[in-house]
């Protein structure tokens, strides 16, 4: 205990000691307010004065009754105290079951969505297949000769059917994900040829936006383990995404490299618009656009990067973004190398 400090007491415990001890009828509220006075004299004079000893001091009440009335006090703090934590309990026990009902009822609505999406994605694409046969027939000029108008509109219809296609097979992917079905085969995949095709089918968009568009590969690369498939996916997607996010005269690069002796990073990165620093964590929401106007300027339905970053999660790897506003955005992700 530091110098001149007080002796702890039970008067200590008890904060309207004062109060109580007038409302038992033990002392008058003039007499109360003399002991305080005394109390505050003391206390002025670098004494620790607890207001007991000042009653005592002025034999307004002995020993044995100021430690009666300090002793109700102890124990009414104390019941209060255990009806207080019995109610605080009762509150959390409501709160977690409340809790726990609409969590249930998330998950209920989560699946609803999921089977609603799968159902009409697949409803979608039968019309859609129909639609596609027409326009190649048509193009081919199985069905008659076409004038170069009509050619033209023709090509303008087969290219919208191919995005909505697109469309309908992320939602299709999306709900298998959302349930827990989406497959993943994973076995040796030549990583560098995967790309290169990738990037070849990617070019003519570029160009059409005035993009560049650049592979850096070495030759020698290892192969990585990975779904063909899921892996090609992720990689068009990020690319499309970084043409689409890049002005004219911008530039998207896909970037392979070993990481030591196991790994190796896949890298898109470009000179687009950017992501705000704050806004981050939105771009891997399910149907959501960080424009969502009514004049956005890009499309989408927002899947694209929520599915990127599960289809690299379900590989054992992390999805890694850098990003700053008007400077562009680089994605990456390792994937385990196959050493022959």
């Amino acid at each position: 205990m530091q110098p001149g400090s007080s002796k702890l007491t039970p008067e200590m415990l008890i904060p309207r000691l004062g109060e109580y001890i007038v409302q038992k009828g033990l002392i008058s509220e003039a007499q109360l307010q003399m002991a305080l006075d005394l109390q505050q004299e003391q206390i002025a004079q670098g004494n620790p004065f607890m207001l007991g000893q000042a009653l005592m001091e002025l034999n307004l009440l002995d020993q044995a009754t100021l430690d009666q009335a300090i002793t109700e006090q102890i124990l009414q703090l104390r019941s209060a105290l255990q009806a207080a934590n019995r109610n605080l309990e009762q509150r959390v026990r409501e709160r977690t079951a409340e809790l726990n009902e609409a969590l249930n009822r998330l998950s209920e609505l989560s699946q609803m969505k999921a089977n609603f999406i799968a159902n009409i994605s697949h409803e979608l694409r039968t019309p859609l297949t129909h639609i596609k046969g027409y326009i190649e027939l048509l193009i081919s000029e199985s069905l008659g000769a076409v004038a170069p108008e009509q050619r033209h509109a023709l090509s303008v219809s087969q290219r919208a059917t191919s995005r909505l296609e697109g469309m309908i097979e992320d939602l299709i992917m999306f709900s298998l994900s959302s349930r827990g079905e989406m497959s993943m085969k994973q076995e040796p995949v030549d990583i560098r040829r995967l790309v290169s095709l990738i990037v070849k089918s990617a070019n003519a968009k570029a160009e059409e936006r005035g993009v560049k568009l650049q592979l850096d590969a070495s030759d020698g690369l290892p192969l990585v383990q990975a779904d063909a498939e899921k892996i090609s996916w992720v990689v068009s997607q990020l690319l499309d995404n970084g043409i689409k996010f890049t002005p004219s005269g911008g530039s998207v690069s896909v970037i392979l490299k070993e990481e030591g002796s196991n790994l190796l990073q896949v890298i898109v990165s470009d000179t687009g618009i950017g992501i705000p620093q704050g806004r981050m964590k939105e771009i891997f929401e399910p149907f959501h656009q960080l424009d969502g106007s009514s004049t956005r300027r890009f499309g989408g339905t927002g899947l694209g990067l929520s599915l990127v970053r599960q289809i690299v999660e379900a590989h054992g790897s992390l999805l890694d973004v850098k990003s700053m506003e008007g400077k562009g955005s680089t994605f990456k992700f390792p994937l385990l190398a196959v050493r022959e």
